[in-house]
């Protein structure tokens, strides 16, 4: 029979108090990885390139967040972080519902020009066509704001895993992530055949990373 498998907190009262911190900063820096690969995965999507990244960024933080709980004392999640994906997940829905509505109204205004222009034969339908270029407006306005979101969050997570890096002397290149945009700050970034990859640079590390082209594409 094959031994039961643990979860982490069970595996965790196993260890040693110093390997406890470790472990469930491994498990946490695992976690962030996946949210910061799969937020920067949105904003590539925002810019219209195609991205065949999976994981839902959404639900990873959320049970990212369960995790924590679990943990209790040692909970190496930020909670202040919690706060501020609530906040950015609200702008998020509120420019999306926003930019819906505003289609709405412009393709209801449309449709009343050119019923007007059919019931009196005069050219009302021109006046509503007139405010079509309003739809780009809108379009590149939410754009940018979404753009603006999905790079804080991806930076504010990226920073998180530095800090988690630093605090608990973990191996930066253990913790290498998916990268789809090249304007973040405190990561070094690869190029490899399997795509564009990048890890924390710790601010204590005096070394460069040990790691290689190579590496990344045989993992």
């Amino acid at each position: 029979m094959t031994e039961p498998i643990k979860d982490s907190v069970e595996v965790a009262l196993d260890l040693d108090e110093k390997e406890v911190y470790a472990h469930i900063a491994h498990e946490s820096a695992e976690d962030i990885i996946r949210i910061i690969s799969s937020l920067d995965a949105e904003r590539a999507r925002l810019h219209g390139e195609v991205i065949y990244y999976k994981d839902d960024w959404d639900d990873l933080i959320r049970e990212r967040m369960a995790k924590g709980k679990r943990h209790t004392a040692f909970d190496f999640y930020n909670p202040s972080l919690l706060d501020i994906w609530e906040g950015k997940v609200k702008e998020i829905k509120e420019a999306k519902k926003r930019e819906k509505g505003v289609y709405a109204a412009i393709g209801a205004a449309i449709g009343a020009t050119a019923l007007a222009s059919l019931l009196t034969g005069q050219p009302y339908l021109i006046i509503g066509l007139a405010i079509l270029p309003a739809v780009l407006l809108i379009r590149d306005s939410t754009r940018e704001k979404l753009d603006l979101i999905y790079y804080e969050l991806t930076q504010f997570f990226i920073d998180e895993l530095a800090e988690l890096v630093e605090k608990h002397s973990l191996q930066p290149e253990r913790y290498k992530f998916k990268i789809f945009s090249g304007d973040y700050f405190g990561v070094e970034i690869f190029k490899t055949p399997a795509g564009i990859f990048a890890v924390v640079g710790a601010k204590s590390r005096e070394q460069p990373l040990n790691i290689s082209s190579t590496q990344y594409f045989l993992e």
